[in-house]
């Protein structure tokens, strides 16, 4: 049987799976969080597919996003990343995700978790929405206009509102199931 999921998931059987498990669903575990932090700025001008089919490759050469380790990437560590052809191998990225993890740190150490500090902006419980199509989902809202604001006061790259709306949408702070996708009642169920 043929399920009826968001449009942007297309064809590709990787952006199913992605689609089907994890978009959307309430994410909490703060090493995670920092993934889809990283990652969502990896994305920056390229589609997520290659990003998800990079995400291997990106764990192994970001020690599993350890945040800890990532923040204590010198110089020849991230030279040895950018001959990584496994990942995305853009100066830019690869020091804008050693800083980031230094503010990752930062921010932990103020809230005593990634996970309060973030959800804190949807009142720990996700943002329902009801929309019909994917023309519909904005790519930015005044909630991630703000929360990319107070990211880069804090000293984060990368966080522009359309990365950061796309984080809310992947760790589920959003859900931007469409309504005719099979996905959208299941994820709104997952709500506490």
């Amino acid at each position: 049987m043929n399920k009826t999921r968001c449009a942007w998931a297309g064809d590709d059987p990787v952006y199913h799976r992605y689609h089907d498990k994890e978009w959307g669903v309430p994410l909490h575990n703060d090493k995670k969080l920092f993934e889809f932090l990283i990652l969502e700025g990896m994305q920056a001008g390229l589609s997520w597919i290659t990003i998800l089919k990079k995400r291997d490759a990106f764990r192994k050469a970001f020690d599993n996003f350890d945040c800890n380790k990532v923040a204590k990437y010198n110089k020849a560590k991230t030279d040895r990343l950018m001959q990584d052809a496994g990942i995305i191998r853009n100066r830019l990225k690869i020091d804008g995700a050693v800083k980031n993890a230094q503010a990752y740190l930062r921010v932990r150490e103020e809230f005593g978790t990634f996970n309060r500090y973030l959800w804190g902006y949807v009142d720990f419980t996700p943002i329902q929405n009801s929309r019909k199509s994917l023309q519909e989902v904005p790519a930015k809202t005044d909630l991630a206009e703000k929360l990319s604001k107070d990211l880069k006061k804090r000293g984060f790259t990368f966080v522009g509102p359309t990365i950061v709306y796309a984080m809310m949408q992947a760790t589920g702070m959003v859900n931007d199931h469409t309504t005719d996708c099979f996905r959208h009642a299941e994820v709104k169920k997952l709500t506490p």
